[in-house]
């Protein structure tokens, strides 16, 4: 019988292992991890993340790299740019890689959710997704899960948008400023971007509950209908929308020692490196393996296969 690779870390953790403490990390000059653009939770999450691996590593000099988000990130992990990457799972999920090594990419563990977003002016006459047909719509920085999912979505549907690419934080400016008429968000929630809007310009989240099932239904797996919480916003009360898993990403040729290091220090430290971001503080070891396509890199797996319960 076939065992998977789910199953047998699943049956580590459940053993209760005795942790293992693995040869020094050998600390390279310089970590560099990509994160995202302003207004995003990729750039705080990665920021809090870099912060923590400063201490773990303090021969090492890590560094936050402001990026597009996914899509650009995904890129500069494969041409070696940077060391380091977060990434919604929709860009890769479907990509033709390699079953062991897709694109010199590996997985140090699933993260939390990101949830679609679609806003615009409390008083716009836009109710439904297909009302922006024609209309101005942020799809969030060149790049990133956003553009990528928005794309998707919009193109499945056959609604034809004027498309702008700028950051979350950018978006939301223009939406107020009357630049827009809506912005999309791929991101964790709350979003900064969003949540800071309604004190000064009243917005609405736009229900996508047909819109998440069709998607959902045509590319299955990464896709997943949910209902962003009314605590998240409280005066935009409850919206239905789908969410993507959100992954934190290596080279696979980074020396498994420092990726045990990475990996402790993002299950860990997660209260801190997710403070004030409710859905990103579902970071934890059980689901942190739920990687779906994208293998666990070498010392991922090591430090998971340690833990106890």
């Amino acid at each position: 019988m076939r065992v998977s690779r789910r199953s047998v870390l699943l049956a580590a953790l459940a053993a209760g292992l005795p942790a293992c403490t693995g040869p020094d990390p050998v600390a390279p000059a310089e970590l560099v991890l990509a994160t995202g653009p302003d207004g995003a939770v990729f750039r705080e999450i990665g920021g809090a993340l870099a912060r923590a691996l400063a201490e773990q590593l303090p021969d090492t000099r890590v560094v936050a790299r402001s990026t597009g988000a996914s899509v650009e990130n995904v890129r500069l992990l494969r041409t070696g740019a940077v060391h380091l990457g977060l990434s919604s799972l929709d860009p890769l999920f479907d990509a033709v890689l390699s079953a062991d090594d897709p694109g010199g990419i590996s997985a140090v563990g699933r993260l939390y959710d990101s949830f679609l977003q679609v806003v615009v002016p409390a008083g716009s006459p836009v109710v439904r997704l297909a009302d922006l047909a024609g209309r101005r719509v942020s799809f969030g920085p060149r790049e990133s899960g956003t553009e990528f999912t928005a794309t998707r979505l919009l193109d499945l549907l056959g609604i034809r948008v004027e498309a702008r690419r700028m950051a979350h934080a950018e978006a939301g400016r223009q939406l107020a400023a009357g630049g827009l008429d809506a912005l999309l968000a791929l991101t964790g929630i709350p979003t900064p971007a969003i949540a800071d809007l309604p004190a000064t310009f009243p917005i609405r989240l736009l229900d996508l509950p047909a819109e998440a099932e069709r998607l959902a239904a045509t590319h299955p797996g990464p896709y997943v209908p949910v209902t962003i919480p009314a605590t998240t916003y409280r005066s935009l009360g409850p919206c239905r929308t789908f969410a993507v898993p959100n992954l934190l990403l290596a080279r696979t040729a980074l020396d498994p020692s420092v990726v045990e290091v990475v990996t402790r220090t993002v299950f860990t430290e997660s209260a801190r490196i997710a403070a004030g971001h409710s859905e990103a503080a579902r970071i934890n070891v059980r689901t942190g393996i739920a990687t779906g396509r994208v293998p666990l890199h070498r010392g991922a797996e090591r430090w998971f296969r340690s833990v106890k319960r």
